[in-house]
């Protein structure tokens, strides 16, 4: 028995030493030490021991373990220890090599000119508020003053979800909901996504955004409106910059108006981007008009207020020189990291 005993020590721990991988001690230490190990087998032929040997066998195979045991944890530590000192040999970081720059991604055009007009007009006193850009057709419509009959509500120009739900064609619904509260007086531009059928070319585009102003309060005039505008356009478009407005007809308004600016380029002498003109078709507005004011439940004769509405695209467009729309939504981070 001593003699099997010696043999099992003395090829566990020739084993061991010519081990090069943790898998190889880990089959070691079952083939050896694990319940149908050797040294296991041992132990279960002490029924053929004699009784009064069975305590020193039990001894030497209690030592020939430990031994075993010891061999095998300091091969363990030690394989470890290399596998360390490799990786970390392996995964060396040169300190003095520059750091990789990161990508920041940085505002859309869109955005920046969204941003820029909302500081506008907070710094006049108004308030931004959304809307749902799922409306009713009383909210998109008739509320709007736009009657049954009118162009506007054609299934070509308006994406219907049902006979009650579309996708609102302008941010105006939000003034009304604003109105329907009761409290006044209302100083507020509604911006957001709105949705038309139109082609896709450089200035048109299934979706695009708008950005809806309404004032109402007592003893509003059409000064106010042309005061408000001219401020807005000297802001964005700078100091010098001067408004005209032409009659135009909208139902939300009467009168109405359509707003152009001096050519911020040539200083209205004429050029390519204004056409030849000295001026730029810039928004729509207009006096709030009365039929609106009386389905909100306000009194046109205590209150009178003006609204208009102005593309956003447009406002990009012009601010950063794009002669096509389309590019503002194809994603060429080219294009957009000049922003």
């Amino acid at each position: 028995m001593n003699e099997k005993l010696e043999q099992i020590r003395k090829e566990a721990i020739k084993q061991i030493e010519n081990s090069d991988a943790l898998e190889k001690l880990n089959e070691i230490r079952v083939n050896f030490l694990g319940k149908k190990g050797e040294l296991t087998a041992v132990l279960k032929s002490m029924k053929d021991v004699a009784p009064e040997d069975r305590p020193k066998v039990g001894q030497l195979v209690n030592e020939t373990r430990a031994e075993i045991e010891k061999v095998l944890e300091e091969a363990i530590k030690k394989m470890e220890n290399l596998k360390r000192e490799a990786q970390m040999k392996a995964e060396v970081i040169d300190v003095t090599l520059p750091a990789k720059k990161n990508a920041v991604g940085h505002s859309h055009p869109n955005v920046i000119a969204m941003e820029e007009v909302q500081r506008i007009f907070i710094g006049m006193g108004y308030e931004v508020v959304e809307g749902p850009e799922i409306e009713t057709d009383y909210y998109n419509f008739e509320a709007l003053n736009i009657p049954a009959d009118h162009p506007a509500k054609d299934e070509q120009d308006t994406f219907y979800i049902n006979g009650d739900f579309l996708l609102r064609t302008q941010t105006s619904g939000t003034q009304v909901h604003v109105m329907e509260k009761g409290k006044l007086p209302i100083r507020m531009i509604a911006p957001g996504r709105v949705f038309r059928s139109d082609e896709v070319d450089a200035t048109h585009s299934p979706s695009f955004h708008q950005i809806e102003g309404l004032v109402i309060d007592k003893h509003i005039t059409f000064a106010d409106l042309k005061g408000t505008l001219a401020e807005f356009s000297k802001e964005l478009f700078g100091e010098d910059t001067k408004v005209r407005f032409r009659p135009h007809h909208f139902n939300f308004t009467e009168p109405s108006a359509e707003m152009d600016i001096s050519c911020f380029k040539c200083g209205g002498d004429g050029c390519r981007f204004c056409k030849g003109t000295g001026w730029i078709e810039i928004l729509g507005c207009g006096m709030v008009h009365p039929n609106v004011l009386k389905m909100s439940k306000i009194d046109p004769e205590e209150y009178t207020g003006f609204a208009f509405g102005i593309g956003l695209e447009r406002i990009a467009l012009l601010k950063y020189e794009i002669d096509d729309m389309r590019l503002l939504y194809e994603n060429d981070a080219r294009f957009l990291k000049q922003f």
